[in-house]
C-alpha cells in the first residue's frame, strides 16, 4: 500500500513537472493608475527610494523592516536594499535608467525568500490634471516560477500589490 502510494505521489509530482515546464520562460505584470500630480512630481517619488516608505504596498507587510539606501538618491546607480521578517523578504532596487518626468527604469534583485532578478518600468504619461502610471514588471521564469504559478496567480498577486501601491502614490504625492 505505502508502495503504491508513492507510486502515486511521485506520478503526480511528474505531471506537475509536465505542465510546468510548458509554462512561458518570462512573465510581465502590469497596472496603472492616475495620479493627481504632474508627472515631475510623480516621477521624483519614485526614483527617491526614501519616498517609497510612504507609498510601496509592501511596507505595510513589515512594519519592522529595514532600509538600507546607496547613492544620490534620484541619480542612475542609487540604490535601496531592505530586510525583512516577513512577506518583504529581502533584496536591493537600483535605478538604471530615468527619463525626468517620463519614465524610470529599476532592477529588482530579491534574495528573499527566493532568488529572483526582474525589471521594474514606471512610465508617466500627462492626463488631464494629472499623470497616468503604468507600474510593470518583467523578469525570466525559471522552473521555480513556473511551479508556483501553477497555484499562485503572479498577475492577480502581484497586480494587487500594484493597485494599492498606485493608490497610496495617489494619495501621498502633492501637486
Amino acid at each position: 500500500m505505502l508502495l503504491k502510494a508513492l507510486f502515486v505521489l511521485l506520478l503526480i509530482l511528474i505531471a506537475l513537472g509536465a505542465v510546468a515546464s510548458q509554462k512561458p520562460d518570462s512573465f510581465k505584470v502590469e497596472r496603472s493608475g492616475l495620479v493627481p500630480a504632474s508627472p515631475a512630481a510623480v516621477f521624483e517619488r519614485i526614483v527617491n527610494f526614501p519616498s517609497w516608505k510612504e507609498w510601496s504596498p509592501w511596507e505595510e507587510y513589515d512594519p519592522n523592516m529595514q532600509h538600507t539606501y546607496g547613492g544620490m538618491q534620484g541619480a542612475i546607480g542609487s540604490n535601496f536594499s531592505w530586510v525583512g521578517d516577513g512577506k518583504a523578504g529581502a533584496g536591493k532596487m537600483t535605478l538604471t535608467a530615468a527619463e525626468p518626468g517620463k519614465s524610470a527604469t529599476i532592477q529588482l534583485d530579491f534574495t528573499k525568500p527566493f532568488e529572483a532578478h526582474n525589471q521594474i518600468l514606471f512610465t508617466l504619461t500627462p492626463e488631464g490634471d494629472g499623470t497616468r502610471v503604468t507600474w510593470t514588471m518583467s523578469g525570466p521564469s525559471p522552473f521555480i516560477t513556473k511551479l508556483f504559478i501553477l497555484f499562485f496567480n503572479m498577475d492577480k498577486t502581484v497586480g494587487a500589490d500594484f493597485e494599492r501601491g498606485l493608490a497610496k502614490l495617489a494619495a501621498t504625492t502633492k501637486r
